[in-house]
């Protein structure tokens, strides 16, 4: 999704507007990861930029998005620009750890 939102909307409270748009992402991000996933893939990944446009825009995490944009409405933009692209993604094994039990004089 590569999209530039209005934050300010005439005949329409701000605070609504935003929920808005937290719910059109919240969507999005639900839809792409109930998409099939191709052999070998564990799970759905996001590569996430936000700005005030697109030239401004910057890489953040994909946790921070609901913050971003309250912090956008905090700050007054006029607009937000919003791009969430998803990626396949693999877990790695986790490495395999080994318990070593030392035995003190005491515990004999």
């Amino acid at each position: 999704m590569k999209k530039t939102f209005k934050l300010k909307v005439e005949n329409k409270h701000p605070d609504r507007q935003i929920e808005s748009i937290k719910h059109e992402v919240r969507k999005y991000i639900k839809r792409e990861k109930n998409k099939p996933k191709a052999e070998g893939v564990d799970f759905w990944n996001f590569n996430c930029k936000f700005g005030k446009n697109n030239e401004e825009a910057i890489v953040i995490d994909f946790i921070d998005i609901t913050k971003n944009i309250d912090q956008a409405s905090a700050e007054d933009w006029e607009t937000l620009y919003m791009e969430i692209l998803s990626v396949a993604g693999k877990r790695e094994a986790k490495p395999e750890v080994t318990e070593t039990t030392e035995i003190n004089e005491e515990d004999k």
